[in-house]
This record gives structure tokens, sequence and C-alpha cells, in this order.
């Protein structure tokens, strides 16, 4: 007999609205839900200045309302699990956030994203609220550096939206946000291993399968494929390669400062993220590579999907300045 996903739940169907309603509470006071759609606002956003908005599909709590916030994203549009928030939905979150100073939108590199929130874009434009977008391509598994345009937005998110909620609130223009936030994208690369299935509430069905002796090293949040399938072999091998990769593919060089976020995807546990941890700090310090924060936990998951991502997020000066910022939201506070 077929395994399956084993939830507590009550209606499937009702999960990304009951989740909400929790992170609502959970926030006291500090978000709001925008009337009639499924988008969060931060209660308290200054008058005079550019905003972020944000957003994408349900599933990959604590992404993307829980990083809605001082010093984050200002406003979160949000769909069903695993999918788009529709247009409506991202234009009518951003008319309840924005100040008359412009909008950023800040999202994952995802066909469906990527339409919705353009249709969006545009909808507001012809209102008069101007808008530009960042699309975050961290993932370096899903394409090679030369089409850097093709690849996946996935845990690197949190950086991106660090920098562009800081950058808005210390004043920088449209203009200015999108060229910092722009900068932070860039400078951010991910890589993740997975040992085994996530799955969608309403089918009852993981999305893929994995043997209990495999594991795929680049699968993509949603179960997309990664570099290969092998056998299972030890942590310090695959995160080895995994930051070797990460190196190269950003080319960090010996005294470069870095953040890195350790990120699970679901199930793991602590234990394999701190022997994670552990394997990538050797690595980077035989490389002469300032470790200058480190972030371990679940940050951009795939429902039980087991596994965890490596991501690593280059600082220069004015980054680090934005990094260092406050931000207070579910998710990050700092």
């Amino acid at each position: 007999m077929s395994r399956k996903p084993k939830k507590l739940l009550n209606n499937p169907s009702d999960v990304p609205l009951e989740q909400l309603e929790g992170l609502l509470h959970a926030c006291n006071g500090k978000l709001t839900k925008v009337e009639g759609y499924s988008g969060v606002i931060c209660s308290d956003i200054q008058s005079d200045r550019v905003i972020v908005v944000t957003g994408g599909g349900s599933g990959h709590e604590p992404m993307f309302a829980g990083y809605v916030g001082k010093g984050l994203a200002d406003a979160a549009a949000l769909g069903e699990i695993f999918a788009s928030p529709s247009p409506d939905i991202i234009i009518e979150t951003t008319k309840a956030a924005q100040k008359g100073k412009g909008v950023l939108f800040v999202y994952g590199n995802y066909a469906g994203d990527n339409m919705n929130f353009d249709i969006a874009a545009e909808l507001l434009e012809e209102e008069g609220i101007q808008v530009k977008t960042v699309r975050v391509t961290d993932d370096i598994s899903a394409a090679p550096l030369s089409k850097m345009n093709d690849r996946r937005g996935v845990a690197g998110d949190m950086y991106v939206l660090k920098i562009a909620g800081a950058a808005a609130e210390s004043g920088y223009d449209l203009e200015e946000l999108y060229e910092v936030t722009a900068k932070a994208n860039f400078n951010t690369r991910t890589m993740g291993v997975a040992l085994g299935a996530c799955s969608i509430p309403q089918t009852g069905k993981f999305n893929f399968e994995l043997a209990d002796d495999e594991l795929e090293l680049g699968m993509g949040i949603h179960g997309e494929p990664g570099v290969r399938r092998q056998k299972m072999t030890s942590a310090d091998e695959i995160n080895g390669e995994i930051i070797e990769n990460l190196c190269a593919d950003i080319n960090l060089q010996a005294g470069d400062k870095v953040c890195v976020t350790i990120n699970n995807l679901g199930s793991s546990t602590y234990t394999e993220l701190l022997i994670a941890n552990r394997k990538v700090h050797q690595e980077l310090n035989a490389r002469n590579i300032q470790v200058y924060d480190t972030l371990i936990g679940g940050y951009c998951t795939s429902q039980e999907m087991a596994g965890y991502s490596v991501t690593v997020f280059r600082l220069d000066d004015e980054l680090q300045k934005l990094y260092d910022m406050p931000c207070d939201s579910f998710a990050w506070r700092k």
C-alpha cells in the first residue's frame, strides 16, 4: 500500500484561509487583512515613502505573509497552496497599502507569479500608481549563470525583502529602491537537497517520489527537477558540494563577507541543519570568507518536504548597512 501524507487539518480547501487567520492572531494587530481578499498589509506604514509588496503561493510559510512588518515587506498578496495570487488580489492589496510614492514588487521568479504580477502592475499604472519589479532568482540549480533570469526564487527571497524593506524605510525613491533590491538579488545564491516529498493538502498525495535510499540535489520547492538523483551519502559530501557550487556561481573571493541561511524545507531536524551549518562554515573559513551572520530554521518551507537549502548573501557596505537595520515580522525580528 502506498504511503499517504498525514496532516492534522480541518477542510483541506480552507487551509490557506485558516493559516492566515492564525498568522494574524500571532501578530497581535501588527498586520491587517485586506477586506474580501487574501492579502495582508502592515498596520503602520510611513505615509511618505515607496512601499514594498511581495506575494506568491501559500504553502511556503512563513513566506510570504510572515515577512510583512517593519523593515521588511509592507504587504503580501497570497494565493492558494503552491499557486500564484490572482491579479485582483495583488491589485487590491497594493491599493490598500500604497502611499502615492510608488510601489516595488518583489517575488519569486515563477511563470504564474510573473504573469499575474505583471498584469497587476499594468492595471495599477493605468490608475496612476507607479510600479517597478524585482524577481528573485537565487536558485542556482534552476538554470546556468548565463540564464540567471530563468532561475527560481527560493529562500533567498528573505534577504532581498530585508534589503528592500530597510531601503524603503530609509527613504530611497522608487528607482533607488529598485537598484539596491536588484543588487541584493544578484548577490544571493541558494542550493537545496531533498530527501522526501511534499504534498498539497487537497490532493492527499505526495507531489513526487524519492526512494528511501535516494536524495535529489537541487530540487525546487514545489518538487521541480534538480541537478541529479543519487543514493544517500554523507552530510559532509553533499554540503561540501553545495557550498562549492554556491561559491563558484557567485564568485566568492577571499575577504568577501556573507550571511548564511540553512533553511529547513519542512521536516528536517535541527540536528541535520546544524551538521550542515558546521560543514558550510568549515568550507567558507577555509576560503577566508567571513560569515557575518548565520540564520538556521524554517524560513521558506514546502509543506512536509524533507531536506534543506543553503543560501549565501554577499554583503557590500551599502547592503550591510541595510541588513543591520531592525525589522519586526512574524518570521524575522532583528
